[in-house]
């Protein structure tokens, strides 16, 4: 590993945080927690809803963390929790009217904002960017799971 490699590693990180930061403030300068805006936006297109478990797998967060998510959006009368006939055990959440009006402003609007982003991109630099990114994070993914004695 080169000083140029640690250095670049410290720049992609930096700028990940900062994507991190900016995503926090919008979403305290409307009212809610980052995780909740992770959670409302990907309810927002589900027009037939998702599974607790599918809204952990979209937006990285832990089952406890998406539980209590739902439930405040429950209380708040912004999101319907149904069973699923055949497995009772799982559960569909739905946005109803309220929770769309709550936070439609809110997601498209940070919709529109990655979607200009990224248009900004040529098609070839839109690949790169993705193909580069996932290779980083399967990397990344793959060294954090071993142990290492330094």
């Amino acid at each position: 590993m080169t000083k140029e490699d640690r250095k670049n590693a410290y720049l992609y990180c930096k700028f990940r945080d900062e994507q991190f930061a900016l995503y926090d403030e919008y979403a305290k300068r409307h009212g809610m927690m980052m995780k909740t805006l992770l959670v409302v936006n990907v309810l927002f297109y589900a027009k037939d809803g998702m599974t607790q478990k599918d809204i952990c797998q979209r937006t990285f967060q832990s089952k406890q963390t998406v539980n209590l998510i739902i439930k405040n959006l429950l209380a708040e009368n912004y999101v319907t929790v149904t069973e699923v006939p055949e497995n009772r055990r799982n559960k569909i959440v739905r946005m109803t009217d309220a929770g769309r009006a709550y936070c439609e402003k809110v997601v498209r609007h940070i919709t529109w904002a990655e979607d200009t982003a990224m248009s900004m991109f040529t098609p070839e630099q839109q690949q790169q960017l993705i193909d580069l990114s996932r290779t980083f994070t399967k990397n990344l993914t793959m060294l954090v799971g071993q142990e290492r004695e330094d």
